[in-house]
């Protein structure tokens, strides 16, 4: 998609400002019946999509592959899962999008491929030595006859980060890192071919029209090249945020600014790390053009915490020049409306990841009091300056599905965890578009049922349920959208603390216009004078409510306090 200002006037590349929407492509729209999401369910579905107001589209993983973990384990990275569509229905979903002015975004998972990918299937012929094997990181084990894993690194779907194989002669073998699932092998990115590869991947997918790319895991890649035992507690930094991993994304940023002046690209990285100041590491200026702010995804529901966490992004990433990339979902954490609503939380067994606590919460859920929270906490979202991406459903207000059944759940994290870890299944259950059974309008009449089963009560927050009502959750996020596009003051850089109640989150944009977030137990009084341009409940008496947002045109703003 060409981006352009008019002669003498310079703008800001588009994606700074962007509200990205992100597809999860299997649960998105089903177009041949088979109770999976593809390509031209997606392309049927984008006009709900301009007219929600975003400006793109992210699509996970749409790559050939055996989807043990649903597109993150790539067989082969320049073509399309047959489940999905193929490569003409790719570049049509493109010149579809492209019409309707929305950026198409795609995943790149460079940390690791498939074990079905031809090169690790190469390696394991190939075997113990061979310039095959160098590609991954494979080495022999410990103990007398190598059955011990050959470090103590740990999975990020639990267990250890290593697999045996079987030699070709029948023999067990050396073993292979897989950070993530077995079925998930680590390359070895000191390995010039596992470079030139991705540099040939960006370059077919730039060329054939996509706009960007989210890198998934890209504060991995690297590893300590000994490969030693970690010693410490957390984050393992012999494995993960490695100082070389940032030449690789500078030869990233080379690639895509190759097709500047006439293409405006990106790169998002996911980058899980300690700090702020450590993803701000992935910003400066030759690097990543965007990383997600996960940051403030993870605070409580608190003003304090919220407060905090905004000013490191502005304090870190704004030193670098980056513009910020706020999100509060994904296919990876549990839905807002079940985050913000939990009132008794529950302790995660030991042994699961600590992060996992934060993202995929359990507890006892309010829905209702969730329901308030997330439209709430959309409201402050979609007021701050920068670009922000939203996960799909959540502009319908959807839940997590906490009470899939066992039998139905495909998670790997969650059957390598024996269900200690609750997984991401719930927040991945197929879109409602109507309100009728079997499913929703996810699939066609008489369809195969859909891969995860939808709940009776996702008949309430259908698309065609919430259209048109001006109370809805949908509503609103078409209505934010809306404001935001056309008040230049939501797009600037311009923002300012206001005074407020210490539980109150109160900020100005540029020109006249704010957003206020009250956490609190007490209403608080709005400025007088202030004008409501849009608010997540209603705003009575010029009082905003308990855990309500308001956006506000105000005449007169002065700078706030502490």
């Amino acid at each position: 998609m060409e981006h352009s200002a008019p002669d003498g006037v310079t703008r800001s590349p588009w994606w700074r400002t962007a509200v990205v929407y992100q597809v999860y492509l299997r649960s998105f729209a089903d177009a041949d019946g088979d109770g999976i999401g593809d390509l031209a369910g997606l392309r049927s579905r984008l006009d709900h999509l301009a007219d929600l107001g975003v400006d793109g589209i992210w699509l996970n993983p749409c790559y050939p592959s055996p989807q043990v973990d649903h597109g993150y384990d790539v067989a082969d990275y320049t073509g399309i899962d047959p489940v999905y569509g193929d490569l003409a229905e790719f570049d049509e979903l493109v010149a579809a999008a492209h019409r309707r002015g929305l950026a198409v975004l795609m995943d790149l998972v460079p940390n690791h491929c498939s074990t079905e990918h031809p090169w690790f299937r190469e390696a394991l012929a190939a075997g113990p030595g061979s310039a095959e094997r160098e590609r991954f990181l494979f080495r022999d084990g410990k103990g007398e006859r190598g059955e011990l894993p050959p470090n103590n690194w740990q999975s990020c779907f639990g267990g250890p980060a290593w697999t045996r194989v079987t030699e070709p002669d029948g023999s067990p073998g050396q073993w292979y890192l897989n950070f993530f699932d077995s079925t998930q092998a680590d390359f070895n990115w000191r390995h010039p071919d596992v470079v030139a590869l991705f540099d040939e991947v960006l370059r077919f997918w730039f060329d054939r029209g996509v706009d960007g790319f989210r890198i998934d895991v890209a504060h991995g890649l690297v590893k300590h090249p000994a490969l030693p035992d970690w010693h410490g507690t957390g984050y393992n930094t012999l494995g993960w945020d490695r100082p070389e991993v940032h030449e690789i994304h500078r030869r990233w940023r080379r690639i895509t600014e190759s097709y500047a002046p006439e293409r405006e690209l990106t790169l998002v990285g996911e980058v899980w790390v300690p700090t702020v100041e450590a993803l701000a590491a992935y910003l400066r200026p030759d690097e990543l053009p965007q990383a997600f702010f996960f940051d403030l995804l993870e605070q409580p529901w608190h003003a304090v915490a919220w407060r905090g966490s905004i000013d490191r992004a502005f304090t870190e990433i704004g030193a670098t020049g980056a513009t910020i990339t706020w999100t509060l979902a994904s296919h990876d954490v549990h839905r807002a409306v079940t985050r913000y609503g939990i009132v008794r939380p529950e302790e995660l067994p030991e042994g699961v990841d600590p992060n996992v606590e934060r993202i995929r919460p359990k507890g006892d859920v309010d829905t209702v009091l969730g329901e308030r929270r997330a439209r709430a906490a959309a409201l402050v979202l979609l007021a701050l300056p920068g670009s922000q991406y939203l996960y799909q459903g959540e502009e319908l207000g959807l839940p997590e599905v906490s009470d899939l059944p066992e039998h139905a759940r495909q998670d790997p994290g969650w059957i390598r965890t024996g269900g200690a870890d609750p997984g991401r299944d719930g927040c991945r259950v197929p879109l409602p578009w109507t309100a009728e059974a079997p499913s929703f309008g996810f699939s066609p009449p008489a369809a195969a049922e859909p891969w995860l089963p939808q709940p009776e009560w996702f008949a309430k927050y259908a698309v065609s349920e919430q259209l048109g009502d001006a109370n809805s959750t949908l509503e609103l996020h078409r209505a934010a959208l809306r404001l935001r596009r056309g008040i230049p003051g939501f797009t600037g850089d311009e923002f300012r603390w206001m005074d407020a109640p210490r539980d109150v989150l109160f900020f100005a944009r540029g020109g006249d216009v704010a957003c206020a977030l009250n956490f609190g137990g007490e209403s608080f009084p709005l400025p007088p004078g202030a004008e409501v341009l849009l608010s997540s409940a209603p705003v009575r008496e010029g009082h905003l409510p308990a855990d309500t947002a308001v956006w506000l045109r105000m005449e007169m703003m002065t700078k706030g306090g502490g």
